[in-house]
């Protein structure tokens, strides 16, 4: 009997580590409070400045990437990673960014996550540059 059980502990540990993980509700909602702080920062700095601070979205690396700091956040492949962006903000082309100005107005956008039946958006307002979370059972109940 001691032998079996040494034989499933040993099983265990090499094979649970080599099994998929997939993302969880709150892993997902940690991604989009993460990203949505990520904008703040970036927008605040644009206030602080006085000048023009753009966030670098790259759906096709599944990442946003800060201009003033560098930091860099990366999803992981099992979340839909979707935006709507403008085509061209303060009369040049948005170039798959949200930027946000001095006056803390923005060219907003909405960044999207989805992961089976759960979602969020990271909405930016263009007008005020406020930005907020809101959850897909939130918007299924408008």
């Amino acid at each position: 009997m001691m032998c079996a059980l040494a034989i499933v502990a040993t099983l265990a540990a090499v094979l649970l580590p080599a099994m998929p993980r997939q993302t969880s509700r709150s892993q997902l909602e940690a991604y989009a409070i993460e990203l949505a702080a990520l904008l703040k920062a970036d927008r605040n700095a644009a206030m602080n400045r006085g000048l023009e601070v753009s966030t670098r979205i790259d759906t096709r690396a599944r990442s946003m990437r800060s201009s003033v700091s560098g930091q860099e956040i990366r999803l992981p492949d099992d979340v839909r990673f979707e935006t709507v962006l403008p085509r061209s903000c303060d009369d040049r082309p948005a170039f798959e960014s949200i930027s946000f100005f001095g006056s803390g107005m923005s060219c907003g956008g909405v960044v999207s996550l989805t992961h089976l039946d759960a979602g969020y958006q990271i909405r930016v307002n263009w007008l005020t540059g406020r930005i907020e979370i809101v959850s897909n059972a939130g918007i299924a109940g408008r």
